[in-house]
């Protein structure tokens, strides 16, 4: 049985090496919407930013609300008695976030060693649950895996079908999510949850950002598109009855093929709560990333009420605020799930748009920048201050949320990580056609017919998240946002 992700781990390369190419290009190591500075617009500036912003938001509320469904079916699996409610999933949501809170505040400190754990139960959780299951559960013959699809959509084609369920799983080999989250859960639900790029939202906490992000989104790539591709196959071929496993009374059908394998509830929950623990881990990076997003964007006065959000709590040198405006975000967005489930999944899957439309914007301006020559080769070794600059003076703002200023500016210089020539064409051109692709099939509602419990409202919530930037931008944000704010 042929599946979308097949293909996913190969296609998301491409905007995944525009990602790290601007990255090297930004002039101090910044975040997602700073990639924008290479156009000449303050709204081609602002307008991604929103976008990034808000579908960082609507990740962290998803990566939360997968946990604490999770856990939900982790109890339906273990007491066959249990009646899962829409409203439990919320409070375990709750729960989930409290969490996250907890480590990325009072434990701060202890983030970093965390995340080198985590990388450790990542490796090790992947054999945990992939030997048991290819040991013990029935296998399928390769031609039921290879050449056999299924349209359960009602789409008049299996081809529209294939495109349209391929926006499932969009996020799911961008690669810094924990393997298991990112590739049992797409298989069999329209949730998403994204990752690759949480690398860059950190890069002001990390020494030598233009060599070690980069370097860490291409590992992320490759150890998890290995491993991703693997589990993806071992689950085909382990598939068993579609029809049975997908009317499981967990909500998630990989507990049932678990439970299928091992003929054991015990050991089946033991391997689905390895895939509860990389979760809840997941959220606390999600956490920690769309923060600093949001803190960073306000702190460039590119946010309502920036003079707080782009606050960092001196003891602690975190971003308070931006963390507790995340989580009340979560909160607020887990109450849709107690009147439908449905309309909570395809609100959130703005994330998809939003993120994707922004690195389309990137990517575009860095086509057209790679083109007329402006990106210029380093004379020497690499220098980051050789790099288009661009300085603002903080202190001459007159209501104390504005900026001003002058520039200074230095020819832009390729940092130390490029596609030179055709070869970067390419991949940029094949980057923004995939994501126009993506971005197209995202809007489009998961099955036929449509009605309005099941219809794809994120093309609502994206253009509404498009005109309030561009109108926050003209009332307010073109006399305070004036691109990044570099600190000389």
């Amino acid at each position: 049985m042929n599946h979308p992700q097949e293909m996913q781990v190969f296609n998301d390369k491409t905007p995944e090496q525009t990602q790290i190419e601007v990255q090297g290009l930004s002039s101090y190591d910044r975040d997602q919407y700073d990639l924008a500075r290479l156009g000449k617009k303050q709204v081609l500036k602002m307008d991604p930013g929103f976008l990034t912003v808000v579908g960082w938001q609507f990740v962290t509320a998803s990566g939360a609300f997968l946990c604490g469904t999770l856990i939900q079916g982790l109890v339906a699996l273990t007491n066959p008695t249990y009646t899962p409610e829409r409203w439990h999933g919320t409070l375990l949501l709750w729960a989930v976030i409290f969490v996250a809170v907890i480590v990325n505040t009072v434990l701060s400190n202890l983030l970093p060693k965390l995340e080198c754990l985590i990388l450790i139960i990542h490796v090790l959780g992947f054999f945990a649950v992939l030997i048991p299951l290819v040991y013990m559960a029935p296998h399928g013959d390769a031609a039921s895996v290879f050449t056999v699809f299924v349209n359960q959509g009602g789409w008049p084609t299996t081809g529209l079908s294939f495109m349209v369920g391929l926006t499932g799983n969009v996020f799911a080999f961008l690669g810094t999510l924990p393997l298991l989250l990112a590739l049992l859960e797409p298989l069999f639900s329209d949730f998403e949850i994204t990752g690759t790029d949480a690398a860059i939202h950190m890069s002001e906490e990390i020494s030598n950002a233009a060599v070690n992000v980069p370097r860490s989104m291409l590992t992320s790539v490759m150890l998890n598109g290995t491993l991703g591709f693997a589990m993806l196959v071992a689950v085909l071929f382990c598939l068993g009855d579609i029809e049975q496993i997908v009317e499981t009374n967990t909500g998630y059908p990989f507990m049932e093929i678990f439970l299928n394998a091992t003929q054991s509830v015990g050991g089946a929950a033991a391997m689905a709560s390895i895939v509860v623990t990389l979760g809840i881990c997941a959220t606390i990076a999600l956490l920690a990333s769309s923060s600093r997003m949001t803190w960073s964007f306000a702190r460039d006065r590119g946010l309502p009420f920036s003079r707080y959000l782009g606050k960092v709590e001196p003891r602690s040198q975190i971003p308070l605020v931006a963390i507790l405006l995340t989580v009340i975000i979560s909160i607020l967005l887990s109450l849709i799930n107690i009147g439908s489930v449905t309309a909570f999944n395809q609100i959130i899957s703005l994330t998809i748009s939003g993120l994707y439309g922004s690195y389309l914007i990137a990517a575009a301006l860095l086509l057209v920048r790679r083109l007329d020559g402006s990106i210029s080769l380093a004379a020497s070794s690499y220098e980051p201050d050789a790099r288009k600059t661009k300085i603002i003076d903080q202190d001459n703002s007159s209501d104390g949320e504005g900026v001003g200023g002058s520039d200074i500016v230095v020819n832009l210089t390729w940092g130390p990580f490029r596609v030179p020539g055709a070869l970067g064409v390419a991949t940029n051109v094949a980057g923004m056609v995939y994501m126009v692709v993506i971005i197209f099939f995202s809007f489009w509602p998961p099955l036929r017919p449509v009605t309005p419990q099941n219809m794809n409202y994120s093309v609502l919530v994206t253009g509404f998240v498009i005109c309030f930037s561009i109108v926050y931008y003209l009332v307010h944000g073109k006399r305070t946002y004036k691109g990044p704010l570099v600190e000389v």
